[in-house]
């Protein structure tokens, strides 16, 4: 027979369901700060399940962790749990896949939709990001004497080959992708180093607390995130915005994988151009490397 723990983890795996319902029932005995939030997420179901927990927070006037106690009364985990919850009752189960979508669309319409997401995904990001954090960003990682990047879930292929491209330019530079590494490892960096945390809602627990581990340890912390309020932010000296739509109802990254490595793009062709005679001899050197791997 299973023992406790593992049914509390059975229980943790189930499926939560029913919140609007949950939400209504438990309102008329609910405590005034509690009854806030609660009627600000019925009032506004669509519209929350494309915000943050501290921009939910923000407009309820309240703390994020009074947003998470909330969703844990009713039965969630979190307030992500709880956005998934809410998404699937107000929204198309194709959407899931892809926003744009519809039932019945052909591979043409599929290709168009997909590809077109992409397209305003990257046109979105230009006119976000920020110049002057990304020349923040370049300075920071020139005179550091390592760069850390961390990167958990769909953010962790962004963040493999942001080192890759970190280490053809010359720059000692190291990917952690494990939570309990990450933690540990930003837990001893350092005012020589500089830390680049990817994450699209900027709300996933085991990136937050490594951001903040680096800082408290006196790390440069450099965020590439989605546009908008999340915990993420506070922990973050730089910040490199992305703009894409997928925080609606997705928790799997597709058009924002764009644009993150979009930006990747743009700041390590940045960092390469501010030391072009190194980074050309480094490139020059890592491809007689690599060329010796091809046929």
């Amino acid at each position: 027979m299973p023992g406790p723990h593992d049914r509390r983890g059975e229980a943790s795996a189930a499926l939560f369901t029913g919140a609007i319902e949950k939400l209504r029932a438990l309102r008329p005995t609910m405590p005034a700060k509690a009854g806030r939030i609660a009627d600000f997420i019925l009032d506004h179901v669509e519209a929350v399940v494309t915000m943050s927990v501290t921009e939910v927070a923000d407009r309820c006037g309240v703390s994020e962790g009074s947003v998470i106690a909330l969703c844990q009364s009713i039965g969630a985990r979190g307030f992500q749990q709880l956005k998934l919850a809410l998404a699937r009752e107000v929204v198309q189960p194709v959407q899931f896949i892809h926003e744009d979508l519809a039932q019945g669309d052909d591979t043409a319409a599929i290709i168009g939709k997909v590809f077109g997401s992409g397209q305003q995904a990257l046109q979105d990001t230009q006119k976000v990001l920020d110049l002057a954090m990304l020349d923040n960003a370049v300075a920071t990682m020139l005179k550091a004497r390592r760069v850390e990047v961390y990167g958990i879930g769909s953010a962790a292929p962004i963040a493999e080959d942001a080192h890759y491209r970190l280490l053809r330019i010359g720059i000692e530079a190291k990917v952690v992708t494990d939570s309990h590494v990450m933690a540990i490892s930003a837990a001893l960096t350092g005012p020589d180093v500089a830390v680049l945390t990817i994450s699209h809602s900027g709300s996933t627990i085991e990136t937050v607390a490594a951001a903040r581990l680096a800082k408290e340890a006196g790390a440069t912390t450099i965020c590439l995130t989605n546009y908008g309020r999340s915990p993420l932010l506070a922990h973050a000296d730089i910040v490199l915005h992305t703009m894409a739509r997928e925080t609606r109802f997705r928790t799997e990254a597709m058009t924002s994988r764009i644009a993150q490595l979009a930006v990747v793009d743009a700041l390590i062709a940045s960092l390469a151009m501010h030391r072009y005679d190194r980074s050309v001899a480094t490139l020059e050197r890592t491809f007689e490397v690599l060329s010796a791997k091809r046929l």
